[in-house]
C-alpha cells in the first residue's frame, strides 16, 4: 500500500518537472519580449517623427510599421504573463502552447494588415512624390536597423522553434530589419541619384516579403490551434 502510494506520488511529480522547465524558458521569453517591446517602443517614436520631418515615406513607413509590431510584441509579452497566472488556475483550464500559438496567430494577422497598408501608401506616393531630405532620413533608419538587429539577437534562442509566440516576436523583429535596411538601400540610391521613386519602390518590396512570412508563420501557428498532424 505504501509503496502504490509512493509510486503514485513520484509520478504525479514526474510530468510537473517537465512543465518546470518549459515554465522556465517561458519566463525568459516574458523577459527577453518585455525589454524588446520598450526599445521598439522608443525607436518608433523616434522613426515616426523624423519620417514626417524628413518627409521620407521609406522612413515613416517603417515608424508605423514598428508601431504595429509594438502592439504585436506587447501582445505577445501579456500572452506570457496570463499563462503564467493562470494555467494552473482552478477558474481557467487551458493549454499554454495554445494561448501562445493564438497569440502568435493574431500577430501574423497584425502583420498581414499592415503589409497591405504599406503597400496602398507607397504606391500613392509613388505617384505623388515629395521632396525628402535624404541624409537625415538614412541617419535615423540605420538606428532602426541596428535596434532591430540588436532585438533579434536579444530574441534568438534555442526553444524560438517551439514557441510561437517568441518565434511570433522574433519574425516581428527581423521584419522590421528588412524595412529598415531596404529604405537605408533606397533613400541612399535616391539621394545619389535624385530618384524619389526609390524612397517609395522600397515600401512596396518590404510589403511583399513581409506578407510571405505572415502567412507561413498564419499557417504554422493555425496547425497547432488545431491540432493539425501531418500523416
Amino acid at each position: 500500500m505504501s509503496d502504490n502510494k509512493h509510486h503514485k506520488h513520484h509520478d504525479h511529480h514526474h510530468p510537473h518537472s517537465h512543465e518546470h522547465d518549459h515554465d522556465d524558458h517561458s519566463g525568459e521569453h516574458e523577459k527577453r519580449t518585455r525589454w524588446v517591446v520598450y526599445l521598439t517602443a522608443a525607436t518608433m517614436a523616434v522613426e515616426i517623427f523624423f519620417g514626417y520631418w524628413t518627409g521620407s515615406m521609406a522612413l515613416l513607413a517603417d515608424g508605423y510599421h514598428m508601431a504595429s509590431h509594438v502592439f504585436a510584441l506587447g501582445l505577445s509579452w501579456v500572452a506570457y504573463i496570463i499563462a503564467r497566472k493562470y494555467s494552473e488556475s482552478e477558474r481557467c483550464s487551458f493549454e499554454k502552447n495554445k494561448l501562445l500559438a493564438l497569440s502568435g496567430f493574431t500577430s501574423a494577422i497584425i502583420l498581414l494588415v499592415i503589409a497591405v497598408i504599406m503597400a496602398i501608401e507607397s504606391v500613392d506616393r509613388f505617384f505623388n512624390p515629395v521632396e525628402i531630405k535624404f541624409g537625415e532620413a538614412i541617419f535615423v533608419a540605420v538606428i532602426g536597423l541596428a535596434v532591430n538587429l540588436l532585438s533579434a539577437v536579444f530574441l534568438h534562442h534555442g526553444h524560438e522553434h517551439h514557441d510561437h509566440n517568441i518565434r511570433s516576436a522574433y519574425l516581428h523583429v527581423l521584419a522590421d530589419g528588412l524595412t529598415s535596411l531596404t529604405a537605408i538601400i533606397a533613400l541612399t540610391a535616391g539621394m545619389f541619384y535624385n530618384l524619389y521613386s526609390l524612397d517609395s519602390i522600397s515600401g512596396i518590396i518590404s510589403s511583399l516579403v513581409i506578407t510571405k512570412w505572415s502567412y507561413g508563420l498564419i499557417k504554422g501557428s493555425g496547425k497547432e490551434l488545431i491540432d493539425f498532424k501531418q500523416k
